[in-house]
């Protein structure tokens, strides 16, 4: 029954191949010639956002360091500007250095990191137990303070007033900024 249906299958395949009988005629192709002239006048508008103007990453993670990252950038179609710094911390370069002075058993040395604060001062006056004076502990050292109160910490003498500075330039450098963004705007 197989060699039945191969033997079909091979006559069917056979009739398929046999070259058609056709006549064959030959003819002159003649080319096809166009005549096409056009002119396109067009404008092209690209509209892209400006490139960005990246701040710069200040890495501050370092749990050592009493500094902190301050960075910015502005970024105009014509110019683009960044900038970055680090601002030091000084209440905890205070506290750190009170705690390495304690932690080396310097004890009053440390009390008197921190009494350098006017807060610190007074609540140690109020609760009764005076910050040191030139070496001077407790109630001589009270003593001394109330003959010397020219040279008590005062408010201006904290910290604040160097951060205050510290922040003086950024308010400066940031106006600088501002202007320069105005102008090129106008342009």
């Amino acid at each position: 029954m197989i060699r039945i249906f191969m033997g079909l299958v091979v006559l069917m395949l056979a009739g398929a191949y046999q070259p058609a009988l056709a006549q064959t005629v030959t003819e002159e192709i003649e080319p096809i010639i166009t005549d096409n002239t056009s002119k396109i006048d067009s404008k092209t508008k690209v509209i892209s956002p400006p490139p960005s103007a990246i701040s710069p990453t200040i890495n501050t993670s370092n749990s050592d360091l009493c500094t902190v990252g301050v960075a910015g950038a502005v970024q105009t179609q014509i110019l683009g500007l960044s900038a970055g710094k680090t601002v030091r911390d000084m209440n905890c370069e205070k506290l750190k250095n009170a705690k390495t002075l304690y932690d080396m058993g310097m004890k009053v040395a440390a009390v008197s990191v921190m009494c350098q604060d006017k807060r610190v001062f007074d609540a140690m006056m109020h609760a009764g137990t005076p910050c040191p004076y030139d070496g001077l502990i407790g109630t001589e050292a009270r003593a001394a303070w109330k003959l010397d109160e020219q040279n008590t910490p005062k408010p201006e003498d904290t910290m604040r007033s160097v951060m205050h500075d510290d922040s003086l330039v950024t308010v400066i450098g940031l106006s600088l900024v501002l202007a320069i963004t105005a102008i090129l705007s106008v342009l």
